[in-house]
């Protein structure tokens, strides 16, 4: 265990008597998580489809439960603390708006002046500042008091926009959590994502996309035997060269294709009986497995056998798997995601997000739950105001979007 007390410090003192109570730091970190509102709140956001149109497809937390099943094992065989990569795991989508990536879309379009919107910078909000649990002395809040360990773990983009890659829209915090950020990143490699965070990362993209596909399979969009149709094989990999491809060309992405269809994995058919929803699970599993011992097996190649933390390595992943992971990932976009008839759909969820925020401008004293009143009262300029607005409506569910919007209009 490479960990130091500098990695296990809180932003805030805490109760001395308490601490020597706790067996550790990292698993109290997790149980917080565990406890809090915001991933209660997953439960009913979009992952690909909105919650409750099927009765078999994910939501924002049973996929959150699932990246954290996979990293917790993969962590583990690497040497990584399994309670810090469980609790990265489980925070890493909490950021997320309703209506998933679409949502998400929307704040960025309402936020484009103020700083921007970015589900991973929200995450970091919430845990240090929006979630109630702990207070500083003066009375701010400061979230959910997770160790500076376990903060950078769920930093997916441990940068600030303006510091972005090129190109990049992602980063990792607004420029008024820079305090806290600055503080959890001391003394780590600028702009350098922790062995943990890229375990979260890694154990994320395999996650969702094995389970996308599954998800897209069994609600009967996707037809297994077309993956192995060489006109609609050239459809999933121009979406793959699109979006996916991760500086991968067309042929190394068409191996990754042939490589998934020759692996056993998946089946020839899905017919909806038992037998069939079997085979479809098996196949999660097996490529799973196939994902994390790449990775494992390449990392061991290269480090050896001892356990690796924090900044000792970076995350092996072969090319070959990356373009099955790809594959996967174009495969559920080519039939869900980008499908025509969901475009009135996005539409729509853009505008119900438009639509609140603007609702809850007019009204703020009436609108605005409770806890964030405070927040916007206190607000010293019409952007910070603006950025509490957008704080509540990125924290409400699907289902409570769609209420508060239907009694407002």
């Amino acid at each position: 265990m490479t960990y130091s007390p500098h990695d296990r410090q809180r932003w805030v003192a805490e109760d001395p008597e308490q601490k020597r109570t706790d067996r550790d730091d990292f698993a109290r970190d997790r149980g917080r998580l565990i406890h809090s509102s915001a991933l209660r709140r997953l439960s009913a956001k979009t992952q690909v489809l909105q919650p409750g149109i099927d009765d078999f497809v994910r939501n924002r937390l049973t996929h959150s439960l699932e990246v954290a099943q996979i990293g917790r094992e993969f962590g583990a065989a690497l040497g990584c603390d399994a309670d810090v990569v469980d609790t990265a795991c489980l925070a890493h989508d909490l950021g997320h708006p309703p209506f998933g990536h679409n949502g998400e879309r929307a704040l960025r379009e309402i936020a484009a002046d103020i700083g921007g919107f970015e589900g991973n910078a929200q995450t970091l909000r919430i845990l240090t500042r929006l979630e109630a649990k702990r207070a500083h002395p003066d009375g701010r809040p400061a979230g959910l008091n997770l160790t500076r360990a376990s903060l950078d773990a769920a930093t997916k983009y441990p940068w600030r926009r303006d510091d972005a890659p090129s190109g990049s829209p992602k980063f990792g915090a607004y420029n008024d959590d820079l305090p806290v950020f600055d503080w959890m990143r001391e003394g780590a490699p600028p702009g350098v994502k922790c062995l943990e965070a890229q375990v979260m990362d890694w154990s994320d993209d395999v996650a969702y996309s094995v389970h996308d596909v599954e998800d897209a399979v069994v609600s009967g969009r996707v037809d297994v035997r077309a993956l192995r149709d060489p006109g609609v094989a050239e459809d999933v990999l121009a979406e793959a060269i699109l979006a996916y491809s991760s500086g991968l060309d067309r042929d190394a992405l068409g191996s990754g294709l042939e490589s998934l269809m020759h692996s056993g994995a998946v089946p020839a058919a899905f017919d909806g009986s038992r037998a069939g929803l079997a085979a479809i699970k098996d196949m999660t599993s097996r490529l799973i497995g196939r994902f994390c011992l790449a990775v494992e097996v390449a990392m061991r190649a290269e480090h050896g056998p001892g356990d690796l933390t924090r900044y000792d390595a970076d995350l092996i992943v072969p090319d070959q798997v990356r373009a099955e992971v790809a594959v996967l990932k174009a495969t559920a976009a080519h039939f869900v995601m980008r499908s025509r008839e969901r475009d009135q759909l996005y539409r729509d969820q853009r505008q119900v997000i438009h639509d609140l925020v603007a609702m809850i401008t007019d009204d703020p004293e009436s609108r605005l739950d409770a806890d964030l009143l405070p927040d916007h009262r206190s607000a010293d300029s019409d952007a910070a105001a603006r950025r509490v607005i957008i704080d509540q409506v990125a924290q409400l569910t699907d289902v409570r979007a769609l209420e508060l919007h239907a009694r407002w209009s």
